[in-house]
């Protein structure tokens, strides 16, 4: 049996190439779906992995008062740049547009999320956005990030949980061409991707090799991103067995009811 690793390796070596991959498959979908989410908050919203702010930044500009949690440093740099180029004169209150109302820019935060670094009860609300408890490799890392989550949340808030249910459902494969197109700068990116399969263990690992062109300049990134999925029901058990009611599930971003051939898989629920 291999030697399994941390579920946050790869992640820093990912953050130059994931906004131009998600902007090729997930898109902004699944953002309007937490800005509703997030309005009922009645405090301040967490979300963890909050990567390169895809998720946090247009929460602010939607008025919520959120705060990002992310291991990975080269991730939370593009998010602090991001929020940077949007008003360069000022990183903290950057404005929309002229006339329009000001917003106040996430605060980021360099932490694990099995030991997030706040005090009880310091939110009304938690997210956990595409899939990133399923980063959480191994039992004992889910108990942890679940348990932690509760001491930060307040009694009664709300704990938002998007799963990708069909991860475990890729076919194996080695070196196929997945994404290719031009990148910001001028370089061309080329995705090529290799899947394994553990199903003992419910790991799938994505091999990730990006090539990059610069005229006649050509260089490769490789790195690795393992990912976990439990069922619904299992994940349910979890949560509640960490201190929660699930509220509802659901399969889409729309709010539809949760079945087995959902798209997506949304747990909500409350801090008992």
């Amino acid at each position: 049996m291999t030697k399994l690793k941390e579920g946050w390796q790869g992640w820093d070596e990912y953050a130059p190439f994931y906004d131009w991959e998600n902007a090729r498959t997930l898109g902004r979908r699944d953002v309007p779906f937490w800005q509703r989410v997030a309005a009922d908050a009645e405090g301040a919203v967490l979300e963890l992995g909050c990567g390169t702010g895809r998720v946090s930044i247009p929460l602010a500009r939607a008025g919520v008062s959120i705060v990002g949690i992310d291991r990975s440093e080269p991730m939370l740099a593009r998010a602090v740049a991001r929020i940077a180029s949007s008003n360069p004169r000022t990183r903290r209150t950057p404005r929309t547009s002229a006339g329009a109302k000001s917003w106040k820019a996430p605060s980021f935060v360099r932490g694990d999320i099995r030991a997030l670094p706040f005090r009880t009860g310091r939110f009304s609300m938690v997210l956990a956005p595409y899939g990133i408890l399923q980063s959480l490799v191994r039992e004992r890392d889910l108990g942890a990030t679940l348990d932690s989550v509760a001491r930060v949340i307040g009694r009664g808030g709300t704990f938002g949980i998007d799963l990708v249910p069909d991860v475990p459902n890729w076919r194996e494969y080695s070196n196929r061409i997945q994404l290719a197109g031009r990148a910001r700068g001028g370089a061309h990116l080329t995705l090529v991707e290799s899947v394994r399969q553990d199903p003992g263990r419910r790991l799938t690992t994505f091999e990730q090799r990006y090539v990059e062109r610069r005229g006649r300049h050509t260089r490769e990134h490789r790195f690795d991103l393992t990912f976990r999925t439990l069922t619904v029901p299992q994940m349910t058990r979890r949560v509640e067995r960490a201190g929660f009611r699930v509220k509802a599930v659901l399969g889409d971003y729309r709010g539809r009811p949760w079945d087995a051939r959902a798209d997506v898989w949304i747990l909500l629920a409350e801090k008992v």
